[in-house]
């Protein structure tokens, strides 16, 4: 028997305020049964309720963090040459937020 069928991927489709056409629908139904096929072929696994859980997708994880480098910046007089409106050292921009 189906998990998911034509029915509840509407009912959900709905609730989201997506819509659904029937080709969408078709093809979120054969990603389901793509889902629910490799999810049936996990539980047969062998003794897999005893596999524990990763955290990280790869054994030897390690955090390496550099040493702090002090860099020389760019002159703040020649960045704001390619901004076309300047206030001091600030950039200025239009206001796109109306507070009505």
């Amino acid at each position: 028997m189906k998990k998911f069928t034509k029915e509840m991927v509407d009912d959900y489709a709905n609730k989201l305020l997506i819509g659904l056409t029937e080709e969408e629908n078709k093809l979120v139904l054969d990603e389901m049964d793509i889902i629910e096929e490799t999810m049936n072929n996990i539980l047969k696994i062998k003794d897999i309720a005893k596999v524990e859980p990763m955290c990280y997708c790869l054994d030897d994880f390690s955090i390496k963090l550099r040493e702090d480098e002090a860099l020389e910046s760019c002159d703040i007089n020649e960045l704001l040459q390619n901004c076309d409106m300047y206030e001091d050292r600030e950039i200025v921009v239009p206001k796109v937020v109306d507070n009505k």
